[in-house]
C-alpha cells in the first residue's frame, strides 16, 4: 500500500520549554537537508509533530534516510483518508490485511486534534475495530501488548492511519548545541568522535590537513566520503581542508625527531583553533582516546594543548579500541577508515616519538620557526567544500577494495 504522510514524533525536545520551537525549527531544516533530492515532499514542522507529505515520493527511501536524522525519537508511515467513516473502515481493513497471519491480534488507538469529528475517540475504536472483526476472519482483539496497533489520527484536512512505530536515531537535533571544529583524519577514531559530537547537537565541520605529495588524492576522497557517511545525521557538513605540506617539511627539517608528532600537532590545533575563530566555533573535537599511541598521553596532550585556550573535546577519550570499532562498524565508517591510503598523521613519524614531551622543550624548538608565516600560509591555502547525504567521492573500485577489506 503506498504511503502519502509521515510523522515524525520529537526525541528530547518535549523537555526544552520555551527553546522547543527552535529546536524543532533546527530539525525541519536538517530534515530538509537530509531530504534535499526528494523535490515533491512538503514538510511541516509543527509544536508537537512533523508531518511529511510524500506526494508519491518512493516511502522506503525517505523512510531510510530519516532512520538516521538525530532528534528523532520515533515515525509512522501514515495513509491519508477522506473524512468518512466508511472510507476509513475500508482502508483499514486493506491495511491489516497486507500483514495479517492467523491468530494476529490487533487494536485500535484513535487520536483527535479535531474535537469537532462527529465521532469521538471511543466511538471511532469501536467503529472501526467492529469493522476489521467482521471483515478479517481469525482476527482478535487484544488491549495489551497486540500484534498490531492501528492508530487513526483525525485532523481537519483528513483522517491518517498507521501501524507502525520506527525507531529514530535519538538525540538533539545537530546545530542545537552550537558549532564546533573537528579535526578529522582518515583513522577510525575521528569519524566516531564526529558521530558522537553529532548525536548530541554539535554542528561540526570538518577540519582535514592534507600533505601533498605526500598524501595522494585518494586519501583526501576517502576523508571527504568519511565526511559524506557522517552528513547523514544532519543532511550537510562543512568540509576544510588544509594544505600541511610546508608545516611538516619544515618541522622535520629544523625540529628533533622526538618532537616532531608534539611540534606537528601544535600546528594541527593553533590552526583549527584559528579556523574556528574565524567561523564562530565554540570548541575544537578530536578523535583522541587516551593511550592509544605515543602523541595520546596524557603529557602529550598537555603540550599540544597549550597553544589554545579554545575547549578540547574529546568524545572518545576513555574507550577501548574495540568499543569505538563496534561504533565505528555501526555507523558504517570502518571499512572506509582501514583503507590504506595514507594521511598527514602517520607520514614523517618518527620511530621514537616523545610520549612524556615537555612544554618547554616544545617552544624552545618552534623559536627556529617563522610559525605565524607558516601558519599564514597554510590559512590561505584552505578550502571549503560543503558535503551532502549521497555525495560520492571514491570510484567503484575503490569502494569495491573497501568492501574487500
Amino acid at each position: 500500500m503506498q504511503y502519502t504522510e509521515i510523522m515524525v514524533r520529537y526525541g528530547e525536545l518535549s523537555t526544552k520549554g520555551k527553546n522547543r520551537r527552535s529546536f524543532i525549527d533546527r530539525l525541519g531544516t536538517n530534515v530538509r537537508h537530509t531530504l534535499h533530492d526528494f523535490k515533491k515532499l512538503d514538510i511541516k514542522a509543527n509544536r508537537d509533530r512533523m508531518h511529511i507529505q510524500l506526494n508519491d515520493e518512493d516511502s522506503d527511501k525517505v523512510i531510510s534516510r530519516l532512520r538516521d536524522v538525530f532528534g528523532i525519537q520515533n515515525f509512522s508511515p501514515s495513509i491519508k483518508v477522506e473524512r468518512e467513516l466508511d472510507k476509513v473502515q475500508a482502508t483499514a481493513v486493506a491495511l491489516i490485511k497486507e500483514m495479517f497471519h492467523p491468530g494476529m491480534t490487533f487494536k485500535v488507538n484513535t487520536r483527535r486534534s479535531d474535537h469537532d469529528f462527529k465521532y469521538d475517540t471511543n466511538e471511532l475504536n469501536d467503529l472501526i475495530g467492529s469493522y476489521v472483526l467482521e471483515n478479517i476472519p481469525g482476527i482478535k482483539v487484544k488491549m495489551k501488548d497486540p500484534d498490531v496497533t492501528l492508530r487513526v489520527e483525525v485532523r481537519t484536512n483528513g483522517i491518517f492511519l498507521s501501524h507502525e512505530k520506527i525507531k529514530g536515531a535519538g538525540g538533539m537535533p545537530v546545530g542545537t548545541a552550537g558549532k564546533g571544529m573537528m579535526m578529522l583524519s582518515g583513522g577510525i577514531d575521528s569519524p566516531v568522535a564526529s558521530y558522537l559530537a553529532l548525536k548530541r547537537g554539535v554542528d561540526i565541520e570538518m577540519v582535514h590537513f592534507f600533505s601533498p605529495p605526500y598524501t595522494s588524492e585518494q586519501a583526501l576522497n576517502k576523508a571527504k566520503e568519511l565526511t559524506a557517511r557522517l552528513a547523514k545525521y544532519s543532511g550537510r557538513i562543512k568540509f576544510i581542508q588544509v594544505p600541511f605540506t610546508e608545516i611538516q617539511e619544515t618541522v622535520k627539517h629544523d625540529v628533533p625527531s622526538g618532537y616532531l608528532m608534539t611540534v606537528q600537532r601544535r600546528f594541527m590545533l593553533r590552526l583549527t583553533a584559528a579556523l574556528a575563530q574565524k567561523r564562530d566555533g565554540l570548541a575544537i573535537f578530536n578523535g583522541e582516546a587516551l593511550g592509544q599511541v605515543a602523541s595520546q598521553t596524557m603529557e602529550s596532550m598537555a603540550a599540544i594543548n597549550e597553544v589554545t585556550t579554545m575547549p578540547v573535546i574529546r568524545p572518545v577519550v576513555s574507550m577501548d579500541k574495540t568499543e569505538i570499532i563496534d561504533i565505528a562498524q555501526k555507523i558504517d565508517t570502518f571499512d572506509l577508515s582501514i583503507m590504506p591510503f595514507e594521511d598527514c598523521c602517520t607520514i614523517f613519524a618518527p620511530p621514537s616519538p616523545k610520549t612524556k614531551p615537555r612544554i618547554d622543550k616544545a617552544k624552545e624548538y618552534e623559536e627556529r620557526l617563522d610559525v605565524d608565516g607558516l601558519m599564514e600560509r597554510a590559512l590561505a591555502g584552505i578550502k571549503i567544500t560543503e558535503i551532502k547525504v549521497g555525495d560520492e567521492f571514491l570510484n567503484q573500485n575503490e569502494q569495491a577494495f573497501a568492501e574487500l577489506l
